[in-house]
Order: C-alpha cells, then structure tokens, then sequence
C-alpha cells in the first residue's frame, strides 16, 4: 500500500482543476468529433473470459496500490469505463454508483471506475469538492489506465483517446455476462445496472429465464415453448 504523501498538490497531480477541467473539456469534445467520423470497430464479449489487467488504484482510503481483476473471482464485478476526470456527465455516475454501493455489495459485487488518467488525477479529483467539480471521498475504487489497454481490450478506447460509456458485469468466474457502451453525451443507470445483477443471479440460482423489464421479486419463465406460453398467458 502507498499512501499518497500530503505534499504533492493539486497542482503537481493535475494542474488546477480548473486547467484540468477545460484540458479534459477539449479533449472530449475532440473525442466526440472522432467518433463521429472516425473508424471505431467494437467487439463483443459477452460470453467471453474478461480481459484481465492489473493498475495502479485509487481506493476508498485514498491510498494508491496495485489492483488485478483476478483478486475478484468469486465476486460480481462491475467495470464502469468513463472518459476523463474533471468533465461534466462522469462526476454524476460516479457519485450516483458510489452512492448505490452498498446495494451492490449486498449482491457480492464490486464497482470498479476506470479511465484513462492516472492515479494521481484520480486523487486530485476525489479532492477537489463537488463544488468546484470534483467528486469529493467517493468509495469506489478508481483504476487509472494510462497505457489505455485495459479500454482497448475491452472494445471502448476511442480513436481520440478516451474511453467510451462502457459498463460490463463480469460473473464470479470471470465471464462478461453483460455489456452496454453509450456514447460520450449519454450517462447510464445505476437502477438497471443492479436489475441486470438481480437477474444474472436469479437464472444462475433457478434455471429459470427473466423476460422484459423483469424486476427482482416477480415471476420468471422456463426457457421452453410450454415455459413462454405459459407466462404469456399470465402477463401480457
């Protein structure tokens, strides 16, 4: 564990806020403007091994060590890929998922954020007041992917640089069961998120399938021509 010495400033880590603010600004609006005429190929990887990784973290107690995927078998674990600190709609979903997670540790789940600056800007975020556009003591660990490979090999780096909105639900053996990638302008929900953990673990535990804007609680279906006709029948 290295705690991050008091001495270095906001300055050092990433400028001002400020500076760093009109800094990811630009860069995000020039990502935009790339993926919008750029070549951008996504690959699929539900169903898949998740890609694994390790990097330096920034964890709830501020202090900055090494994280590797594998050290989470046997969890749920959310990867909440988000384009760059000091920017406008990621503070909302980080602070909206930090807020949900004891929902998501009731669920054997971890969150994880990930984007492509360091640990050192991911600091100097978490210390910068939600007032002034930061993200203030979030307890969701953040991932600082400078080499960009972790949001290369998941399918969501940006030919500008940064990562797309990708959100995956990786299962306790280390499979993606889910993937949703929004573009840049567009945040994501922390309720449907967990209503996709809810189902995931209610058709592990059943067998069962769970049809459209199914909720945790309600009826499911047997995945047969008999199982559909008779939930058919009963809800629509």
């Amino acid at each position: 564990m290295r705690p991050l010495a008091s001495t270095i400033s906001r300055t050092a880590i990433c400028s001002s806020s400020s500076l760093a603010s009109s800094r990811a600004a630009a860069a995000c609006v020039g990502a935009h403007r790339v993926f919008s005429t750029g070549t951008h190929h996504y690959q699929c990887l539900v169903q898949k091994p998740a890609p694994g990784f390790t990097a330096d973290t920034v964890f709830a107690d501020n202090s900055i060590k090494k994280l590797s995927l594998a050290d989470l078998k046997g969890k749920y674990v959310v990867l909440l890929f988000y384009p760059l600190d000091f920017t406008f709609v990621c503070p909302s979903e980080i602070i909206a998922f930090d807020k949900a997670l004891p929902q998501f540790h009731e669920r054997n789940a971890e969150v994880l954020g990930v984007s492509i600056d360091s640990q050192f800007c991911h600091y100097g975020w978490k210390m910068t007041p939600l007032d002034k556009g930061g993200i203030g003591s979030v307890k969701m660990p953040l991932v600082a992917d400078v080499t960009k490979s972790i949001s290369r090999n998941y399918g969501v780096l940006l030919d500008g640089g940064v990562a797309l909105r990708g959100l995956f639900l990786i299962d306790k053996e280390g499979v993606v069961r889910h993937m949703l990638v929004n573009d840049l302008p567009l945040g994501r929900s922390v309720d449907e998120c967990l209503r996709i953990i809810d189902a995931l673990q209610y058709t592990e535990k059943h067998g069962e399938v769970c049809p459209a804007n199914w909720t945790k609680g309600a009826p499911a279906m047997k995945a047969s021509a008999e199982g559909v006709a008779d939930y058919l029948s009963k809800h629509s």
